[in-house]
């Protein structure tokens, strides 16, 4: 037991709650892997952080118990409204629950908001289904450096592979690994079984760790965005062709790679970061 609220099975079981596979959602009933996962967070008093998807409120109670100041738990599945009331009973001023979609709601405005004031971090197991787009959006972010300092993040084993990949491992190496590579540094923490899960998935997952790189390379976010896609997008091609899908009218393609220092006939995961951002302050010179 983490605290004095009932078993989070039987807390399930009296709500009724089921993992909707439509929502992505896994339930974590293992207190050792929540507590894990919440230690990741390194919680104290004065940390507010927000929560994706806690569902029934495993890694939420984790978190309290941790010593975490506040938790900021955003929930768009109102049948797990009623169990993370109780949480909220039990930890009065400590959680706050936000329903909503998580895609269309700003962390950072949440942390103005309802925070602390003193350090915020992400700390989710990520619903599946949005858990590269909720990332990609944190990234791209402005202003950077964000006001989280530390992003503790559950994803897919093959999601998480992508995160931390460089061109030295070009199966997963794409856009992802660019944008994580690019502002933050990224790391596995540790693997998760599937048999942690209710209902297990078939696959693997991981705990990340991002820690925010105050000085990225200088580049236009969107820009970079842009030309990771159009890169990765068709990463078989040579950059002369993939980046001709630019949505830019009358972009001389050979010149923006020339302008970048990069040969013609690279393809997109032969190139690192630092490619990647001068191709992008090259094309914020041409367009």
């Amino acid at each position: 037991m983490i605290d004095d609220l009932p078993p989070l099975r039987e807390v399930v079981a009296r709500h009724g709650l089921s993992a909707s596979k439509s929502l992505g959602q896994n339930f974590l009933f293992d207190l050792n892997l929540t507590a894990r996962i919440a230690r990741a967070a390194t919680p104290a008093s004065d940390t507010t952080i927000v929560e994706v998807g806690p569902g029934p409120g495993g890694l939420t109670r984790a978190l309290l118990a941790e010593g975490v100041g506040r938790v900021l738990a955003i929930e768009r599945d109102t049948r797990c409204l009623p169990a993370l009331r109780e949480i909220e009973a039990r930890y009065p001023g400590r959680l706050v629950v936000i329903e909503g979609d998580a895609l269309a709601i700003d962390p950072a405005d949440l942390v103005r908001r309802h925070g602390l004031g003193g350090p915020a971090r992400i700390c989710a197991n990520l619903p599946y289904n949005i858990a590269t787009a909720l990332l990609a959006n944190w990234l791209e972010a402005e202003p950077w450096p964000s006001l989280f300092d530390r992003y503790v993040l559950m994803f897919q084993r093959e999601v998480a592979l992508r995160i931390v990949a460089t061109p030295r491992e070009r199966a997963d190496y794409g856009r992802l690994g660019v944008l994580c590579g690019w502002r933050t540094h990224a790391r596995i923490l540790f693997d998760v079984s599937p048999s942690a899960f209710t209902p297990p998935p078939k696959v693997t997952s991981s705990v990340v760790e991002l820690v925010p790189n105050p000085a990225p390379l200088p580049c236009d976010a969107r820009l970079l965005s842009q030309v990771t896609k159009a890169a990765f997008g068709q990463r078989r091609k040579m950059l002369r062709q993939s980046l001709r899908t630019l949505p830019f009218a009358g972009l001389d393609v050979a010149r923006l790679l020339a302008a970048a220092g990069i040969e013609e006939t690279k393809r997109a995961e032969e190139i690192d970061i630092g490619a990647f951002a001068a191709l992008a302050r090259a094309l914020a010179g041409l367009i």
